[in-house]
């Protein structure tokens, strides 16, 4: 058994991810060319295997935070419908964090993917604002249309305070403010970018959707209530007929 160590060095602007993604291209076209064939064999080492273990982890923790979180948002509004509705603002921040990542030219790497992972707990927060003020509307009696819209507005002050308070606290990393803090800026654009961008499709998205997506709900301590109200007024009506 034959073997030989390939070691290469990147170009300016390059990251490791684009360096392995070359290789794996150099190889598929030798390997289409018949210039090597199946008892051929790769693995990476150093740096390079660090990154690819990285990433598989990386993307492991993703999705066991997404599970997870819903899991938790289930039990607590017992439902499975509610806690999708929230999980909708996940996507909106991945968007706005892969577009930020775009726009500055900033790479997906480590930290850019640790920004990603902190996008849902901190996005997910304004959503549970919304369906649970919509939630106690709607037990007191009010239709979907109107508990969402007034869940909006009622709790547009805390979601734009906790928004703006965590984008401003992710600015400093973004700007690379610090020493030895460049590699730590795609960390702060991604939260940045992944919040602010959430947070202003949040306000419209959420409330039409649980507009769509919400059943009813029925509270039983409400409806209990009304209830025990109108006994004395209807035995107050019997005795004075």
């Amino acid at each position: 058994m034959k073997s030989a160590t390939i070691s290469a060095g990147l170009a300016p602007g390059k990251t490791i991810g684009d360096g392995i993604d070359a290789m794996n291209a150099i190889y598929t076209k030798l390997e289409k060319e018949g210039v090597i064939d199946n008892s051929f064999d790769t693995a990476l080492s150093g740096s390079s295997r660090d990154y690819a273990e990285s990433g598989s982890n990386t993307m492991f923790a993703l999705l066991l935070a997404l599970i997870l979180i819903y899991l938790v948002l289930a039990a607590q509004f017992e439902s499975w419908i509610d806690p999708l509705i929230i999980m909708l603002t996940v996507p909106m921040a991945f968007a706005g964090a892969f577009l930020s990542l775009k726009l500055f030219n900033q790479t997906w790497n480590i930290f850019s993917q640790i920004g990603v992972i902190m996008l849902i707990g901190l996005v997910t927060k304004n959503g549970i604002l919304i369906v649970e003020f919509a939630n106690h509307m709607r037990d007191a009696g009010k239709d979907k249309s109107t508990a969402a819209i007034e869940g909006a507005v009622m709790r547009l002050r805390p979601i734009l305070m906790t928004s703006l308070a965590m984008a401003l606290g992710a600015l400093p990393i973004a700007m690379s403010l610090g020493a030895a803090s460049t590699s730590r800026i795609p960390l702060g654009i991604v939260i940045v970018g992944g919040i602010m961008f959430s947070l202003v499709l949040t306000l419209y998205v959420i409330p039409a959707v649980y507009t769509f997506l919400s059943r009813r709900k029925h509270n039983t301590e409400f409806e209990d209530a009304v209830t025990e109200s109108k006994v004395p007024e209807e035995a107050a009506s019997a005795a004075h007929a």
